[in-house]
């Protein structure tokens, strides 16, 4: 394993040992000016790539211009780089943009229990919906059905919400597990299949089809503790993450098959992030130890790790840990790895394929 203080650096192809194929390197660092506790709950790109939102305890979505982070100092305050910032309500939980709409609006989950969305231009709210019972929400996603969008979220109410963003209405609920367990993360195939990934507190992730959500298609058994993200590599291939302390690549296209469990981070009670970089084949989690792991999916061992600063955090407590993380998922030569931290802090790596 390539420690935090080393410089990642390809390793011997001959011998099969984890190799980083990528020369990745720190770009950015955005401090927060939040007085209070900012922990970074989501950090998501827009369909361009060209445009971050962060969003968090803070209450506050905060829209970034990817260009104009770079080569930012900790010193640097995040005002002077926040493109628009929208305050809500709530704390977040989850952000997702909608992919009808060119990166004009964005959705969020809430603590509270609602879903609403923003015009990111004129920063207001043009859609809420409030159905489940005010219990927190940790996953909103969506995706594209003969042209329109369908979106989901996923609570600690232990269902899983489809439905129509044009009109709030309820296209279907399903209760993995019964419904007895909180509802963790929610992903449809990103490259527009009909399924939908859900990770649950019951220790097991579901897979279903959404043309008919009866029962789940698979379900995926072998974590042994929440499985927090459930995340798609390609049409045929999911990764989980769970408080187990590990992540779990899997192939549906054969079965519930563990093909690979990835291990090295430490996660025990925290959301900590999880992001796939399809077009890289990469994986990568953040760690209660404040460190960024980079997985290939070829290996079980991390390819590159790289802590987060490494020091107490401004509120004086050596407790900060990597709390979001996300790949931009337009190019294919050049990469860009967002991390987020427990103190608000955003630090921006990028590189080009060794």
């Amino acid at each position: 394993m390539i420690s935090s203080s080393s410089s990642p650096t390809t390793m011997d192809r001959d011998n099969n040992i984890p190799r980083f194929d990528w020369d990745l390197s720190f770009s950015a660092v955005v401090s927060s000016p939040s007085i209070g506790t900012d922990a970074i709950g989501a950090i998501e790109f827009d369909p361009s790539g060209e445009i971050l939102a962060t969003g968090g305890i803070a209450r506050k979505i905060r829209i970034y211009r990817l260009n104009s982070l770079l080569g930012t100092s900790r010193d640097d305050d995040d005002d002077d780089h926040v493109e628009s910032c929208i305050c809500t309500p709530a704390k977040l939980s989850s952000l997702k943009w909608r992919p009808d709409l060119s990166g004009r609006v964005i959705g969020s989950g809430d603590y509270d229990g609602v879903v609403t969305e923003y015009d990111v231009e004129k920063g207001v709210p043009v859609f809420e919906r409030d159905e489940h019972g005010g219990r927190k929400i940790w996953s909103v996603d969506y995706t594209l059905r003969n042209g329109s969008a369908l979106g989901a979220s996923g609570s600690d109410d232990g269902t899983v919400q489809m439905w129509d963003p044009r009109n709030g209405g309820l296209e279907e609920t399903v209760r993995p597990g019964g419904g007895a367990a909180a509802i963790c993360s929610v992903e449809f195939d990103p490259l527009g299949g009909n399924l939908l990934a859900v990770g649950c507190a019951d220790r097991n992730a579901y897979v279903y089809d959404i043309r008919r959500l009866v029962d789940p298609i698979f379900v995926l058994d072998g974590h042994t503790k929440t499985v927090t993200y459930a995340r798609f590599m390609d049409q045929h291939t999911i990764v989980t993450g769970s408080t187990d302390g590990s992540l779990k690549l899997w192939d549906i296209a054969n079965g519930q098959l563990v093909v690979r469990t990835f291990r090295g981070h430490v996660n025990s009670r925290n959301f900590v992030g999880l992001s796939v970089w399809r077009h890289g084949g990469l994986v990568v989690s953040g760690s209660e130890n404040d460190e960024v792991f980079v997985f290939d999916k070829r290996w079980g061992e991390p390819v590159w790790v790289r802590g987060l600063g490494g020091q107490t955090d401004r509120f004086g407590s050596d407790r900060r840990f990597v709390s979001s993380v996300c790949w931009r998922q337009t190019d294919e030569d050049w990469c860009t790895l967002v991390a987020g931290g427990s103190d608000g802090v955003l630090e921006i790596f990028s590189g080009i394929r060794n």
